[in-house]
């Protein structure tokens, strides 16, 4: 009897992580979300960026990890004309070290590290707020892949499919985060 109830578990927990990953295939697409654009208010949907591979960092101005923008430029730079695009995603989610509006944010960005990448309006990354394309990624990739700390980075094919996230302590131009940007851009 035991080896029964045994054997009904397993198939119920493959089956169930069958669907899960099926469930997962099937929640839509990078492409179907659409942020505002820092400065003017327009919207800035991901599906512009169809066929090219995108990074998306949420960032704050006042955080140790600030300096990343300069590294963030210089893998923008590298990329970009092989159809990769960076993304800023302003967020004032941890210890509230985005205090500046959008010109202030606009202004830091370009003075202090030159970023010409789109940034977004300031937006929620985590909790019930979170921007629908946080939501999304966190039932994509699982509760732990979610952005702990300020400079958290999705990467997405040209498909729009979400296929990695870096921790912020990850640099962007680390070789795992290079390697995994070259083999999407080769594709």
């Amino acid at each position: 009897m035991n080896r029964l109830v045994f054997f009904v578990a397993l198939g119920a927990f493959v089956m169930f992580s069958f669907l899960s990953s099926k469930a997962a295939e099937q929640q839509g697409s990078a492409h179907d979300f659409t942020f505002t654009k820092l400065l003017g208010g327009d919207p800035l949907p991901l599906s512009d960026f169809k066929g090219k591979v995108v990074m998306i960092v949420n960032t704050a101005s006042k955080c140790g990890f600030t300096p990343q923008f300069k590294v963030l430029e210089a893998v923008n730079a590298k990329y970009k004309d092989r159809g990769f695009v960076m993304i800023g995603v302003p967020s004032n989610d941890f210890g509230g070290q985005e205090p500046l509006n959008a010109e202030g944010i606009a202004k830091f960005c370009e003075l202090n590290y030159g970023v010409t990448f789109p940034m977004t309006g300031k937006e929620e990354v985590t909790g019930d707020n979170a921007h629908p394309f946080y939501k999304w990624a966190v039932k994509t990739l699982g509760f732990g892949t979610a952005p702990k700390w300020n400079f958290h980075k999705y990467l997405i094919d040209k498909d729009g499919k979400l296929v990695d996230y870096f921790n912020s302590t990850t640099a962007p131009d680390a070789e795992r985060v290079t390697k995994a940007i070259e083999a999407l851009l080769a594709k």
